[in-house]
């Protein structure tokens, strides 16, 4: 079972695998617009700040964060097999809630059973995922788009792309699954930024 999906990197192709080098996806490095369709009103951007904790109501989900970076190879990494209910962020990347596309990623099975994000793809449209920041500051995206796409036909602009405006990227494996490949497909949940909420001291 394996993790397959990309990273929107300035500095080329990358791709992420939990136990393979061998399972490239797509190559991140557009500038078109991502999501399409209707612009709903947003937030302005925030100053960075990591995230600690990803929420989405919707299908019951509340994981805490891992920071991710690359490997010698350029490979992005993914959370580890052991904590199935952890995500991971691209942490060269925006934080989220920063102007720029954040990617946030989690894997949808693993050998002994379901992960994190099994059910990506029962979000829809208008659907919230909040991002607890160590800022201590909640940014709220709204969902714009759920996306399913094959690993030779992944758009990288669509989905990396800047549109001006703070989005957010929620991805793991889709389509079929064999043992030889993987999976086929990426799921992709477009978002962008909308509302804040500040805890309390």
């Amino acid at each position: 079972m394996t993790l397959c999906v990309t990273s929107s990197l300035v500095t080329g192709i990358v791709w992420a695998s939990s136990d393979s080098s061998d399972d490239p996806v797509a190559a991140a490095h557009g500038n078109d617009a991502a999501g399409g369709g209707d612009r709903p009103a947003t937030h302005a951007p925030l100053s960075p700040s990591r995230p600690v904790k990803v929420a989405v109501p919707a299908i019951f989900i509340e994981a805490p964060v891992t920071g991710l970076g690359l490997d010698k190879k350029g490979h992005l990494g993914a959370p580890p097999m052991s904590r199935p209910r952890e995500v991971g962020w691209y942490r060269d990347g925006p934080s989220p809630g920063e102007k720029g596309t954040s990617l946030i990623v989690g894997h949808r099975d693993t050998e002994t059973g379901p992960a994190i994000f099994l059910n990506l793809n029962a979000l829809h449209k208008g659907d919230k995922v909040t991002v607890t920041r160590a800022d201590r500051q909640t940014a709220v995206f709204t969902v714009d788009a759920v996306e399913t796409y094959t690993k030779d036909k992944f758009p990288d602009d669509k989905v990396y792309g800047s549109t001006g405006r703070p989005e957010l990227r929620l991805m793991t494996c889709g389509g079929r699954f064999n043992k030889k490949d993987g999976y086929a497909s990426n799921v992709v949940v477009f978002a962008h930024l909308t509302s804040l909420k500040k805890q309390k001291v």
